[in-house]
């Protein structure tokens, strides 16, 4: 048996979309020759929570907790909310709260906290992992990023008792999208890069969950040519298995979309098609699952469309899985050509048509025209030859269940075993 210690700042009952793929690569590694130790916080106060998600972890795994200095307490506090008040991903990083206070709270997370605004963890992480390394061998570290000071614990934990290191960048680190239009200073941006190359220096393999992120890295570090893989985000099989799929209403068509959508996001075009479809009798509802931005949903309001708009909130995952498998159309928005959604993973799998939309996103729609699975537009186009023909596109089933996390897992374990 060989122990793997995995680092990831979220694990159930976080309803955090990221620890999906952790906590499904960890369920299908072999029990017979992998012993899982997963490195957590003691509690976790940002995310939603998905208590449904408890069911996937296994009881003989050992979970090794310690405290986090999180800073989004202080940030309540600051801009006026109670202690216990959610906080929206998009609103931490608005650059449309013209508040000073925001302002204020803004720039010291961009510029004080280094890589990013969970580095509190580290101390108590470090810490309690060398403890348990000390007692215990450890034959490999596993370290989830974002938060990308997660990777921090493993490249400090790696040299301090020579562990080789394998980091999964599920998303870019300095460079990450929503840092395009926000203000870090350049000795803020300095310090964060060497934070990054000093972890992909040290560590024995790297891994992606897309392709396009990782010609990225490889163009920026040339040493990283040889020590990588792309490993996709994937879905879990499991969650499918003897759900219905009927549609939901039979006088309406429902486009869902699941997950975050921030204000870079927004397809105007595509909700302008929707208002000239709903006004030809041709109704359709657009659903939201999960967080939408404000600017999103007045502009939404704007054209007309308050009353063609449900906003579902934050939903359990098999409860989001229900949603999308009974809609009859999915929505899907990359950030950037970088950007690969995890929720595409899981549309592929409904078998309902998807409109997706990207600017210069081949991969996205390299994976959607090679399932048969929709069509993709750029942000400023319409999606009109979509909603006039989604009913025709029948996705390629046999083509998606490449896309299983079991399938993914045994890659993973391909890289683990050569690392031993």
């Amino acid at each position: 048996m060989k122990k793997v210690l995995f680092i990831t700042y979220f694990w159930p009952p976080s309803g955090k979309a990221s620890l999906h793929w952790p906590l499904d690569i960890i369920r299908h590694l072999s029990q017979d020759e992998i012993e899982p130790i997963i490195l957590t916080v003691e509690e976790e106060t940002f995310t939603q929570k998905d208590e449904s998600l408890l069911s996937k972890v296994d009881p003989n795994w050992k979970v090794i907790k310690s405290k986090a200095l999180e800073p989004f307490d202080i940030y309540r506090t600051f801009i006026g909310k109670e202690k216990n008040e959610k906080l929206i991903s998009s609103e931490t990083i608005s650059t449309e709260n013209k508040s000073l206070t925001h302002r204020i709270a803004l720039w010291i997370r961009l510029n004080l906290f280094i890589p990013d605004a969970r580095v509190g963890w580290n101390f108590t992480a470090i810490k309690t992992a060398s403890s348990f390394i000390q007692k215990e061998r450890i034959d490999a570290i596993v370290s989830i990023g974002p938060p990308h000071s997660s990777h921090l614990i493993g490249l400090k934990l790696s040299k301090r008792f020579k562990i080789s290191h394998i980091p999964v960048l599920i998303d870019p680190w300095v460079d990450i999208v929503y840092y395009k239009n926000l203000n870090r200073s350049f000795l803020t941006k300095k310090i964060d890069n060497h934070f990054e190359e000093s972890v992909l220096q040290n560590a024995k393999h790297i891994v992606f969950v897309n392709k396009s992120t990782q010609e990225d890295y490889q163009k920026k570090y040339d040493f990283i040519r040889n020590k990588s893989s792309v490993l996709y985000w994937g879905y879990d099989e499991e969650a499918f298995i003897d759900l219905k799929t009927d549609k939901l209403r039979k006088d309406e068509k429902i486009i869902v979309h699941a997950g975050n959508m921030f204000a870079y996001q927004n397809p105007k075009n595509f909700w302008k098609q929707i208002k000239i479809e709903n006004d030809k009798e041709n109704k359709i509802v657009i659903r939201f699952i999960g967080s939408v931005d404000k600017e999103i949903l007045e502009y939404l309001y704007s054209l007309g469309l308050k009353e063609n708009v449900q906003l579902a909130g934050f939903l359990s995952y098999n409860e989001m899985i229900k949603e999308i498998l009974q809609a009859d159309m999915l929505l899907v928005c990359s950030t950037e050509p970088r950007h690969v959604p995890g929720k595409l993973f899981e549309a592929l799998r409904t078998g309902n048509p998807i409109i997706a939309f990207g600017d210069n996103n081949e991969e996205v729609k390299k994976i959607i025209e090679e399932a048969n699975a929709g069509m993709m537009f750029r942000y400023n186009e319409s999606g009109m030859e979509f909603l006039e023909g989604f009913e025709k596109i029948k996705p390629d089933q046999t083509y998606v269940k490449k896309y299983d996390r079991d399938e993914i897992s045994k890659e993973f374990y391909s890289i683990l075993k050569k690392l031993f």
